[in-house]
C-alpha cells in the first residue's frame, strides 16, 4: 500500500473513531456515584488499533467535542489533554506487554493492564483539574464516580478489544 493511501486510511479511521468517541460519550448509564459513558471504550479501542498519534487525536477530538456539545465547556481543555494522554499511555503499555506476553490466550493481560493505566490517568487527571481550578480538596468527591467509570471502561474495553481486532483483521491495524 502506498504511503498516500496509508495516510488516507489512517485519517479516515481517525475521523471515524473521533465520531465514535463523541457519540459513545453521549450514551450514559447511571451509576451510584455519577454515570458511566461508553466513550472510554472507543478511546481504548482506537489507541490499540491506530497507535499513539492517531489514537490520541481521535480521543481528544471526539471527547472534547462531546464535552462541548453536552455543555461541559469548562472541561473541554482538560478532556482534550486527559483523553489524548489516555490513548498514548494505553497504546505504549499494550505494545510493551504484548511483546512480553506473546501467547494469544493471554491477550487479555496487556489489554487489561493498559486499560487500567489509561483509566488511572483519567481519574487522576480530572481530580487534578478540579483540585487546581475549582474545588481544592473537595475535588476528591469526584474520585469514586471516576473510578467506577474507569472500572466499567476497563471491563468493556478489554471484552471488546479482542473482538474488534478479530473483526477488522490484523491487516487493518494501523499502528
Amino acid at each position: 500500500m502506498s504511503s498516500t493511501k496509508k495516510l488516507t486510511l489512517k485519517l479516515c479511521f481517525c475521523a471515524v473513531f473521533a465520531a465514535l468517541v463523541c457519540v459513545c460519550t453521549f450514551i450514559s448509564i447511571p451509576l451510584p456515584f455519577g454515570y458511566f459513558n461508553l466513550g472510554d471504550f472507543m478511546i481504548l479501542l482506537c489507541s490499540w488499533t491506530m497507535g499513539p498519534l492517531y489514537g490520541a487525536i481521535a480521543a481528544a477530538i471526539g471527547a472534547g467535542l462531546a464535552d462541548l456539545l453536552m455543555g461541559y465547556t469548562i472541561y473541554v481543555p482538560a478532556t482534550v489533554i486527559i483523553k489524548a494522554l489516555m490513548a498514548i499511555c494505553s497504546y505504549f503499555v499494550f505494545k510493551l506487554l504484548k511483546k512480553l506476553i506473546t501467547k494469544p490466550t493471554l491477550d487479555f493481560i496487556p489489554r487489561t493492564v493498559s486499560a487500567i493505566a489509561a483509566e488511572t490517568i483519567m481519574v487522576l487527571g480530572y481530580f487534578a483539574y478540579d483540585f487546581f481550578f475549582f474545588y481544592g480538596i473537595g475535588a476528591a468527591a469526584s474520585i469514586p464516580g471516576n473510578v467506577l467509570q474507569g472500572v466499567c471502561a476497563v471491563i468493556g474495553g478489554v471484552a471488546l478489544g479482542r473482538f474488534f481486532e478479530k473483526m477488522i483483521g490484523e491487516k487493518f491495524l494501523l499502528s
